[in-house]
């Protein structure tokens, strides 16, 4: 039976991903693409890297702390968050 070995890189799986899921994909030589072993989901690096930059949108003020959530379709404004501040 063949094993399976992590690529290259450490890619997260997109699918799973969007799901709040944190699973890593595999690679196969032979096919030249990443696959996951969870969701069935498989592509090539370039399609992997696509889906996850998409999916990082969820994340993007993962550190930053809210400062004012503005009026009618003003924008949020944020700041970095330090450590000990209240």
């Amino acid at each position: 039976m063949a094993q399976s070995s992590k690529g290259k890189l450490n890619f997260r799986c997109p699918s799973c991903f969007m799901r709040d899921i944190d699973m890593d994909m595999f690679y196969d030589e032979e096919k030249k693409e990443y696959y996951c072993l969870r969701c069935c989901y498989h592509g090539t690096e370039e399609e992997v890297r696509k889906m996850n930059e998409t999916a990082k949108y969820r994340y993007k003020h993962l550190k930053d702390r809210v400062v004012s959530f503005g009026e009618d379709n003003e924008p949020v404004t944020f700041k970095p968050h330090t450590r000990g501040e209240q």
